[in-house]
């Protein structure tokens, strides 16, 4: 298929505005549920978004098959394609992030998120060669994904930069100011940078202060007014709602995230099912939060609703 937007159309589309996150819906026996995610993206599409990454961190990329990740990209080609650019994931490996780049790009996606490789310790040198690969191996648009066992520093993202023209952009996964200021400092304007640490809100203004104008926003899937809300107060300068809006949700949302590793996205589908939006519950290795957690995000998620 051919992609619905041009690389000026998506680096602008990404560069600048809110970026949504849908979660990957699953049925009650842990199935790709087809007819909820193509609901999920239509509302999602409602909304003033800029872009949408499918199956990717919050859409639990590392818990999907290649045929399964095929499959959700194609549904969300068919059903949006052409409104906001589509950007996928790809990673895990070499030869798996070239299987997946194809198959994102068959099935029409405008980009994807290149994902750190699995497991092992990288070297610089190393990490850029991967990279460069999976680049070389398709036309679309490659955003690189700076966390995990995959960060590069300023020099490696300038040698990519230099030898990969598809690579548009790169998305902070750590949250190291230092670190993405000597990149966007040293790179300059050559890519588009975004925030990428889980709930990146709670970084937005420290991104924006270095020239990182937009984030991924995972939120977004349980309280998309609020989301854009605080974008637009975050983008216009408005302090005073920045800082209501981070000390009344966001805070008490990352408190509650940080009680067990992988809430992150746990939470994420919680309360998209609290809103009346289910999306099934996350594979393993991830676990949904209790009952008591989900006491407590109602609660956070009624705090949002007033503000």
């Amino acid at each position: 298929m051919t992609v619905q937007f041009s690389k000026a159309e998506t680096i602008e589309a990404v560069g600048d505005g809110l970026l949504s996150f849908p979660v990957t819906d699953f049925d009650s026996a842990g199935r790709f549920d087809e007819e909820s995610y193509r609901k999920r993206l239509a509302w999602f599409v409602s909304h003033d978004i800029s872009a949408v990454f499918v199956a990717g961190g919050t859409g639990e990329f590392f818990n999907l098959s290649l045929d399964e990740f095929r499959h959700i990209v194609r549904v969300a080609v068919d059903e949006i394609g052409g409104k906001v650019p589509i950007i996928a994931s790809a990673g895990l490996s070499v030869e798996s992030g070239k299987a997946f780049a194809s198959a994102a790009e068959e099935a029409g996606a405008d980009g994807i998120l290149l994902m750190p490789p699995y497991l092992t310790e990288c070297p610089q040198d190393g990490l850029v060669e991967y990279a460069r690969q999976i680049c070389d191996s398709t036309s679309i648009n490659v955003i690189y994904y700076n966390r995990g066992n995959g960060v590069l520093e300023a020099p490696a993202v300038q040698q990519l930069a230099e030898k990969c023209p598809n690579l548009i952009g790169l998305k902070d996964g750590k949250g190291d100011m230092q670190l993405l200021n000597k990149i966007v400092k040293t790179v300059g304007n050559r890519l588009i940078y975004v925030g990428g640490v889980p709930t990146a809100e709670i970084f937005a203004e420290a991104y924006l202060s270095i020239g990182v104008n937009t984030y991924s926003s995972a939120v977004f899937n349980f309280v998309p007014e609020l989301a854009l809300k605080f974008y637009s107060a975050l983008r216009a300068g408005d302090s005073a709602t920045v800082k209501k809006i981070t000390q009344e949700f966001f805070i008490p949302f990352v408190d509650l995230r940080d009680r067990k590793k992988g809430y992150a996205v746990s939470l994420i589908k919680a309360g998209a099912d609290i809103i009346g939006m289910p999306a099934g519950d996350v594979r393993k290795p991830l676990v949904m939060p209790t009952s008591d957690e989900r006491d407590v995000l109602e609660k956070i998620i009624g705090k949002a609703n007033e503000l």
